[in-house]
């Protein structure tokens, strides 16, 4: 069951503003990735559960993090139906994230309090998902759409919450045109955890570009 509420993870994603992304199927280096991720301050991981038995990687990692790592907020992306996303939810997930917006997640999440964020691309999609009780919407892919895209909806409607993911580097130029434009936080997967620090297994410089890429985001908000 999950640990924290929708209201609660909600806060977390507003106040740090980003979201890592993360799969392999090594436990043993998953840990290792949560933990240094967890050192340089991040309080946040979607697993973006990928790959074969992903269901028996996240579990041992949301064990690792309830243990281990106090206050760190497990959830699970790539979901594309409601079985998945219960499932998920039965091991702990604390959020789901999906590529696309899909209202049998809404409904089982929903059941159980627990923030999902749908992957959508036009304004008419974001309008459903806040109907369905989205808190936070994800666009998706970012990359395709830009900020200005998420400006031009926050003319209309300043009180929709956008987490671009896809398109958003560790780069404070585009940090900043992102956060410029109005996203309440970034979901960031290869330019923050790389293939070279995976194959490196360099954790201290995953740390360390975790907190200088959360050190340059809350001085942009602020």
């Amino acid at each position: 069951m999950a640990q924290y509420s929708r209201i609660e993870v909600a806060t977390v994603m507003k106040e740090s503003g980003m979201v890592p992304l993360f799969y392999h199927p090594d436990i043993e280096l998953g840990k290792k990735v949560l933990k240094a991720c967890y050192d340089g301050g991040a309080r946040l991981m979607e697993f973006t559960a990928r790959g074969d038995f992903a269901f028996e990687v996240f579990s041992e990692l949301n064990k690792f993090a309830i243990k281990e790592l106090p206050g760190m907020i497990m959830g699970v992306g790539s979901i594309t139906d409601a079985g998945a996303a219960s499932m998920f939810m039965q091991m702990g997930a604390n959020f789901v994230v999906t590529p696309s917006l899909r209202e049998d997640i809404a409904m089982v999440c929903n059941r159980r309090k627990v923030l999902w964020s749908p992957g959508c691309g036009s304004l008419t999609e974001i309008n459903r998902a806040e109907e369905l009780g989205c808190e936070i919407v994800k666009l998706f892919p970012g990359d395709i759409y830009g900020p200005g895209f998420v400006k031009g909806i926050k003319g209309p409607q300043p009180w929709t919450s956008v987490m671009p993911t896809g398109g958003v580097s560790t780069d404070e130029a585009n940090l900043k045109a992102w956060f410029d434009a109005g996203v309440i936080c970034v979901g960031m997967g290869s330019k923050l955890i790389s293939k070279e620090i995976l194959a490196n297994k360099d954790f201290a410089e995953l740390e360390n570009t975790v907190r200088k890429t959360l050190e340059t985001i809350s001085k942009l908000k602020n």
